[in-house]
């Protein structure tokens, strides 16, 4: 999922409800462990070298990359691929030693769909191939087409009554022409100690963080309602006025373009209902702005294009991946620890940084211990989601199913917004496996080295997870942040109570140039970040999973508060009118 702050990442970007579900002191104690703390942690330094000399001498994870990246490719939630992604994970799973492999069913989704080939070429006033692809969901143009362009520009619904008559029979080239950039920021970066300081300091630095998702909680129902709602009613009014087909830049430079949502003309495109009447594709954003100098200049445009797509059903069902190592401690085999990221991906490239990694890490942590025998005193459940993009589907129900949920609002404007952005509407109901499980951690960050953990706010487990890194200085592990981080699997987890945490990760070329387009690929991985990312990932696991406490937990959220809290106090301002005497004094 893409770690930047822009709206083609809605369904990642956004920090999802618990980030603005503040705890209740007067609650302190409802989800807090029964025992106390100890201060000095209990960890077995020979099993810490263990896992380093599995997971850097015998690593596998370049084979299981290699093999769903290169073997099975994109992996849209319903799709074909995504299934053999579920099959092949389960298959894996059980062959490494795992106990219980199966998939398990989170609900219908929506349309399955597949890309098998879509190209665009300018015929004339000259010929050129343009980097291109269908954008999810889009229906097929059937065959080439060849046909002029228009280019359509709208920023509201009253834009569009200037191309009324204007677009039958033609290919619309849609949105504005952009603007070339300087191109000297680096591609590919790694944090320094400053990075890692504002990463570390809570509360406000000069840095960006929103690639981290380390940002404050953004209210997105009237954004989503802008932009998504709008791009439908483009789309309908396009179908209406007979164009062909739609192309759309793929914003990136140096030709690679993004593909996403962001990309479809609507959020909820693979739903029968939301479909998109008309075929649409993305471009890579040097041909999309040759196109576009020339129709400003009044040059005729012809192009050629093919977006040849299948759709394998309208009620294709969602499946998580799950696998064990079973507890062995009488006492604790029945508590679990969980580690997890998604197998979903986008269909530009292969999936292989958002969020091959992270499965491919979580998948190598169960490999690394199975390996080593390890007889954890609770059980250690790996789990691989899909739906994570279009909004955290996967996870969202696993823990709706096994641990609690609580309603959300279903005003008439609150239904018109995906789920995981509505507000809350009501208490939390807990499930009793709630109680069970100790901590969940995942990776979705690409696929670079790890320098720490977010905390999540959980001061309690800072001194537990700083003492934990103190012998991975080394693979340099140095950094415990308290602050909250969001925008994917974790954070269903976290709504409702539990333990959760994503780490820091080093960002290489991820917002840069892999996520979420045709560059996110196998070339964008790097071996030895891998390895260490799956040894660190597993000492934590195994450290969750042996001592002899469950991890502290914060308070429980309160969801029924939301409105009540994020209420303006009243009468703050000296001599500010109520709204009712203003009326009367205009």
């Amino acid at each position: 999922m893409s770690r930047s702050a822009r709206l083609s990442t809605i369904g990642c970007v956004l920090f999802v409800l618990s980030s603005v579900l503040p705890a209740q002191n007067r609650n302190a104690k409802e989800n807090a462990p029964t025992v106390d703390e100890p201060r000095t942690e209990a960890f077995d330094l020979n099993m810490y070298q263990q896992i380093r000399g599995e997971g850097f001498q015998h690593p596998h994870i370049m084979e299981y990359a290699s093999a769903l990246f290169d073997g099975i490719g994109p992996r849209l939630t319903g799709s074909p691929n995504m299934k053999r992604a579920n099959d092949w994970a389960r298959e894996q799973l059980a062959a490494m030693g795992c106990a219980n492999a199966h998939l398990e069913d989170w609900g219908e989704f929506g349309m399955g769909w597949q890309q098998r080939n879509t190209w665009i070429r300018m015929v004339s006033p000259d010929t050129a191939i343009f980097i291109a692809q269908a954008t999810p969901w889009s229906p097929a143009t059937n065959g080439p087409i060849t046909a002029p362009v228009v280019a359509v520009v709208a920023n509201e619904e009253k834009d569009l009554d200037q191309y009324k008559g204007k677009v039958a029979g033609k290919i619309v080239l849609l949105g504005k022409l952009p603007t070339p950039g300087k191109g000297d920021a680096p591609l590919s970066t790694r944090y320094d100690d400053k990075a890692l300081a504002d990463i570390f300091h809570y509360g406000y630095t000069d840095q960006d963080l929103a690639p981290e998702h380390v940002l404050p909680l953004q209210q997105m129902e009237e954004t989503f309602n802008k932009l998504f709602a709008f791009k439908e009613k483009i789309a309908r009014f396009l179908a209406d006025e007979k164009a062909l087909a739609v192309i759309v830049s793929g914003n990136p430079t140096g030709g690679t373009l993004n593909d996403d949502t962001d990309s479809s003309l609507g959020w909820f495109v693979y739903l029968r209902d939301h479909a998109s009447p008309l075929p649409v594709a993305t471009m890579a954003l040097e041909s999309f702005g040759r196109v576009s100098r020339l129709l400003a200049a009044k040059v005729p445009v012809t192009i050629e294009m093919n977006v040849d797509t299948n759709f394998t059903g309208d009620h294709e069902h969602g499946f998580d991946t799950i696998a064990e190592i079973p507890g062995t401690d009488p006492k604790l085999k029945d508590q679990v620890v969980m580690v997890g990221g998604h197998l979903d991906s986008w269909i530009a490239g292969t999936g292989a940084t958002d969020d091959g990694a992270g499965a491919v890490i979580a998948m190598e942590v169960m490999r690394i211990l199975t390996s080593l025998h390890v007889q954890p005193r609770r059980t250690i459940r790996v789990a691989l989601w899909s739906g994570e993009e279009q909004g955290l589907f996967g996870s969202t129900g696993y823990v709706t199913a096994h641990f609690g949920a609580f309603p959300h609002s279903t005003t008439p404007e609150q239904l018109k917004v995906p789920v995981f952005i509505r507000k809350p509407g009501g208490p939390l109901t807990l499930k009793p496996e709630h109680k069970l499980i100790s901590a969940y951690y995942n990776i979705d960050n690409g696929g670079g080295k790890l320098r720490g953990i977010y905390a999540q706010d959980n001061t309690a487990i800072i001194p537990i997870f700083e003492q934990w890194i103190a012998p991975l200085k080394d693979l340099d592990v140095t950094t415990v942040s308290a602050r909250l981080t969001g925008s994917t699997d974790h954070m269903p987890f976290d709504e409702v109570g539990i333990p959760a945490f994503q780490f820091i990760q080093e960002p290489l070329d991820y917002e840069t140039r892999s996520v979420h387009t045709n560059m996110d690929v196998y070339e964008r991985l790097i071996p030895g970040d891998l390895q260490q990312a799956a040894v660190v990932e597993a000492i934590f696991v195994y450290n969750t999973a042996m001592r002899d406490q469950m991890m502290p937990r914060k308070p429980l959220p309160h969801p029924e508060l939301y409105e009540q809290q994020h209420k303006p106090l009243n009468n703050v301002m000296p001599g500010a009118q109520p709204e009712a005497k203003q009326a009367e004094t205009k």
